[in-house]
């Protein structure tokens, strides 16, 4: 799980920095290019942490995001069904780069913070 968890951690912050660096030198659709593919990795990360159990127990920070996704993401499979739902896609334009930001911090957190043994913090 750790190495995973490390890799993970990486991979995000790989696909964040270097989309967002690409979308300010093009000026192109790159920034959409990598809204999707950091979107669609997170969100997949999100169903590994999900099967494998890891910190998604009890009411923790990452359980309400688990929760918050899966409702968001209901809503934009619905949208051609229920119009109404399709109000969900402006604001999450402008909110989605956030909360792809807190999901890196989170998987960080539970990382390099909550998986430390507690002698070696004690350094």
């Amino acid at each position: 799980m750790k190495t995973f968890k490390t890799i993970d951690v990486y991979i995000q912050v790989t696909l964040i920095a270097v989309f967002t660096i690409l979308s300010i030198a093009k000026f192109d659709s790159t920034f959409i290019k990598g809204y999707f593919a950091a979107g669609s990795y997170q969100f997949i990360s999100m169903i590994v942490h999900e099967c494998g159990q890891w910190f998604t127990a009890g009411r923790n920070s990452r359980r309400v995001y688990h929760n918050i996704t899966y409702v968001l993401a209901a809503c934009m499979a619905l949208t051609p069904l229920v119009y109404v739902t399709g109000i969900v896609f402006l604001p999450l334009l402008f909110i989605a780069p956030l909360l792809a930001v807190y999901y890196t911090c989170l998987c960080y957190r539970e990382t390099f913070v909550y998986l430390k043994r507690p002698l070696s913090i004690l350094k």
